[in-house]
This record gives structure tokens, C-alpha cells and sequence, in this order.
């Protein structure tokens, strides 16, 4: 059966080809979504072994997180322009030699020289792997299914590495959280070539070098300046410094891209409704899951006296919920449509954190796991959600722009949450930090509390801004009807 037979018929069947490309690609964003949270429970063994001190352990996420995060628009574009398979593969190589010069590290230095190797790759797989997923799938069921698969990945992915850093860590050694990349990478860097075909915009025109410049350093300073407030606060210098210059850059940006001819972003996909609000609902669903998941954390470890391996199996209802998902999201996305479907996500998420307020010292731990699991479920939900917005109704030459401002907003996401959640906790603390376990449960709760309540808003944004148009008779609004129709999962004739 024809992909098209299998899109009219609603089936939404993938051939074996199809599979072995969705498992390429969606495993290798599992895999980068794993390697971003894998080391967080190593960390003091691994300060131990190489000598960093307890201040500076931070630097480990963070120099993944910088350039994973400030590479990734830059690289969205180059994805486009010079082929998106290239960048796939030479990403996977870089990312493979970086994991092992990690495991092998024998100094602080050589360890984040290598976490920043990682992050660089990072930010050139993300928008290859994501663009070349949506490029290998026509708009409809299939890429939808696929969207939902990948979605479920990636938050597994996440949660996984909380969970099985943990295990590997106590069972092992620290190294092999990092090596456990190597069969994997070289497994994508021989399937690559025989899978995918080479992919890239019907053009090719002349890199934007000064928006490049400036949209990376600023994604670099405002990502830098947020994940240095937890250690240095939010009125530091160098978190204010950071932030107000990574501001100031991202403004020149969009005065560049307003000015050039061949802009590295067009102006007018950030005009579109479903980018910009669908994209602002992602940023918001992966800041408050992860500051949610640094709350419980806190709960289980500093209120219950869990051990670190025991809280990270608790988050596995989480991640079972959010693979349930990712199973269903596809048929949730074709009885809903899109709009609803991310309502409905966004609106679960916010219910079931707003419900953990409820935990206490010593009980509390069933419905912890029962309002996790519907965290998982509705943060899965609001993923696919924002991912399908946010790269539905362009052309294919801008999936690779479309796909990494989609993963700039879930890697700004999960960099905010964490010090954003420890900054209103530690409103309930001592001046000096020391907190009691009752202290440490009322910064838990009113953390749990704001948490929820920005994701309602985010629901609210995407029910009232990410509402259809009413249809225009003129033919020459057929384009925006077409996207219309798409986001709300209305078949295009209806349209016309």
C-alpha cells in the first residue's frame, strides 16, 4: 500500500522502511534527550573522582546545555541549505568521539571540553534528525504518528536518564552513562547513509552570517545568564549582565533579519500564530515539567529521606504515562485536532501538578505517582501538540529553521525550569539556605502551585490565540485557510 493509499484510507501505516527510519531518527533524539539529564545523579561521584568542586558541578549540565541550546537556529538553517542528512552524520560522528573522550576524561577540563563537544553535536542532530522527520513524512497521520512517537522519546528520554544514571552509576562506574553512546552512535553512522536520503531546500543561498552571530551569541548569553542564577542568584551581575546582553543581541537579530536579503530566520514564519504561540506552549510544557520534576526531587529526598536511585524509580510512572502517550497521541491528535489536542495536554499537566500541592511528610506517595503519571500523559500530549504547530502549513526548504526554533524552545524550557522552581522554594527557606524538612515542603508546594499555574496559562494562550481564522471567500487567502484547517485537523477541501 502507496504512502497516499495509507493516508486516504486513515490507517496511517508506516512500511518497514518507514520504521527503520523513525527508529534512526526518534532513537537518536532519545538518545540526546538521555544524555542531557543521564549525568545528573553521577555528579557527585564524579566530582569525587576528578576533582571538581561541589560549586562547580553545575558546569557538567551546563556545557552541554549552552551549545546545544545556542547552536541550534544556526544549525536549523544550515540543516536546510547545505543538506540535512550531512549534518545528521556529522553530528552522530562528533557526538560519538565526544562520548567516548568523556568517559575516558581524566581531569575537570577534558570532561567539559567533551559535555561541550556533545552539546555542539547536539545542537547539529536536533534539527537534522526532526527535520528529516518531517520531511520523510507527508503532512497527515503519518507525520502526525510520527511526531507523537518522537514526542514520547524525547520526554522518556529525559526521565530515562534520571532513572537509569542512577542505576548505572551505582551498579558501574560514572564513565559508562557516557559510553553506553558509542554502539549507539556507530550503529546511526552505518544506517544513516543506507535509510535517508539526502534532503535540503530547493535553494541554496548564501549563509546569514551576521544573524548567525548574533542569534547564537544571544541564545549562548540568555542561556548562560539562566542556568548561573541558581548558583549565583537572579540579581547577580553575571546573571543580569548575561541576560540583559543576550536580550540586546536577540533584538539586533530580528532588526538583521528585518534588513537582509537571504535572512538566516524569515521574518515572516515568525508572523505566523502557530510558530510563534505554538513554540511560546512548548517553551512552557518542557520549563515547568523539568521545574517539576526539581520539586519532587527535593520532596522525596529532602522531606521523605528517599536515596537518590529510589527517587529516580519513582519518576518511572511518569515516563510509563508519557510512552502511553506517544501511543495514543496520534489517534487523541485525529479525534481532538491539533488545537484541542494541546489544550487538552497543557490543561492535564496543569491539573495534576496543581493536585501534588496536597503531598505531605509522611504520605502522600500513591497519589504522587498517580498525579505524575498524569503529568507525563498531559505534558506528552502538549508536546506533539506544540511540535505539530509549530512546523505545520510551511514549505519542506523551512522545516529545518520550523524544527530548530521548536527544539529552542524546549532546550531554553528545560534550562529555565530547574533555577526558576529553586528560586520560589527558596523563598520558604533560611537566609543561609538551610532548610527544615517542614520549610522545604512549603517551598515544594508553592512551587507546585506557580508551576501549575503557568501552565494553565499556557493552555489559555493556546485555546483563545491558537484559534482558526474565520474563512475568507478570496481565493488568495486559500494559504492561510490551508494552515488554518491543519492546526485545527479540518480536511483542506472544507477549506475551499
Amino acid at each position: 500500500m502507496s504512502t497516499k493509499s495509507a493516508e486516504a484510507e486513515g490507517s496511517a501505516r508506516f512500511s518497514t522502511r518507514q520504521w527503520l527510519v523513525i527508529t534512526l531518527l526518534c532513537g537518536t533524539q532519545f538518545m540526546l534527550a538521555l544524555d542531557f539529564s543521564i549525568l545528573s545523579v553521577s555528579l557527585p561521584e564524579i566530582g569525587e573522582d576528578l576533582g571538581f568542586g561541589i560549586k562547580d558541578l553545575q558546569w557538567i549540565v551546563t556545557a552541554f546545555a549552552l551549545p546545544s541550546g545556542g547552536f541550534l537556529l544556526l544549525f536549523g538553517r544550515t540543516a536546510d541549505l547545505f543538506g540535512r542528512r550531512k549534518l545528521f552524520i556529522a553530528g552522530m560522528a562528533l557526538f560519538t568521539v565526544a562520548s567516548l573522550v568523556g568517559g575516558l576524561a581524566t581531569s575537570p577540563g577534558m570532561l567539559l571540553a567533551a559535555r561541550a563537544g556533545q552539546g555542539f553535536a547536539s545542537a547539529m542532530l536536533t534539527p537534522a534528525a526532526m527535520s528529516l522527520l518531517t520531511t520523510s513524512f507527508p503532512e497527515g497521520k503519518l507525520r502526525d504518528r510520527a511526531l507523537g512517537i518522537n514526542g514520547a522519546l524525547l520526554s522518556l528520554g529525559f526521565l530515562t536518564g534520571v532513572v537509569l544514571g542512577g542505576v548505572i552509576t551505582d551498579l558501574t562506574n560514572w564513565r559508562f552513562t557516557l559510553f553506553i553512546n558509542l554502539p549507539i552512535g556507530i550503529l546511526a553512522l552505518i544506517a544513516a547513509p543506507a535509510l535517508i536520503k539526502e534532503s535540503r531546500g530547493a535553494d541554496a543561498p548564501r549563509l546569514d552570517i551576521p544573524g548567525a552571530i548574533t542569534v547564537t551569541g544571544g541564545l549562548l548569553s540568555v542561556i548562560f545568564g539562566i542556568t548561573s542564577a541558581e548558583r549565583n542568584g537572579w540579581g547577580s551581575p553575571v546573571t543580569l549582565g548575561s541576560l540583559i546582553a543576550g536580550v540586546a543581541l536577540l533584538l539586533l537579530f530580528l532588526l538583521i533579519e528585518s534588513r537582509t536579503a537571504q535572512p538566516l530566520i524569515d521574518l515572516k514564519v515568525l508572523r505566523r500564530r502557530s510558530v510563534v504561540w505554538g513554540n511560546v506552549t512548548g517553551l512552557v510544557t518542557f520549563s515547568m515539567v523539568t521545574g517539576a520534576v526539581f520539586l519532587l526531587t527535593l520532596y522525596m529526598q529532602q522531606v521523605r529521606g528517599m536515596s537518590p536511585l529510589d527517587t529516580g524509580f519513582s519518576f518511572a510512572a511518569l515516563g510509563v504515562a508519557a510512552v502511553i502517550g506517544g501511543v495514543f497521541a496520534a489517534r487523541i491528535v485525529g479525534k481532538l485536532g491539533v488545537q484541542m489536542t494541546l489544550v487538552a495536554g497543557l490543561a492535564l499537566q496543569a491539573v495534576s501538578t496543581g493536585v501534588l500541592y496536597l503531598l505531605k511528610a509522611d504520605d502522600g506517595m500513591p497519589m504522587l505517582l498517580v498525579a505524575t503519571a498524569a503529568v507525563g500523559f498531559g505534558h506528552l500530549l502538549a508536546v506533539v501538540g506544540y511540535m505539530i504547530t509549530g512546523t505545520s502549513g510551511l514549505a519542506d526548504g523551512e522545516q529545518g529553521m520550523a524544527t530548530g526554533l521548536t527544539y529552542t524552545a524546549q532546550q531554553v524550557g528545560l534550562t529555565v525550569g530547574t533555577p526558576v522552581m529553586s528560586t520560589i522554594a527558596a523563598t520558604q527557606m533560611d537566609g543561609d539556605g538551610v532548610a527544615s524538612a517542614a520549610q522545604t515542603l512549603d517551598g515544594v508546594q508553592l512551587g507546585l502551585v506557580v508551576n501549575a499555574g503557568v501552565v494553565a496559562v499556557a493552555a489559555v494562550i493556546a485555546l483563545l490565540l491558537l484559534r482558526p481564522r474565520p474563512a475568507a471567500p478570496a481565493a488568495a487567502n486559500a494559504p492561510a485557510a490551508a494552515e488554518n484547517a491543519r492546526i485545527n485537523n479540518v480536511p483542506q477541501e472544507a477549506t475551499r
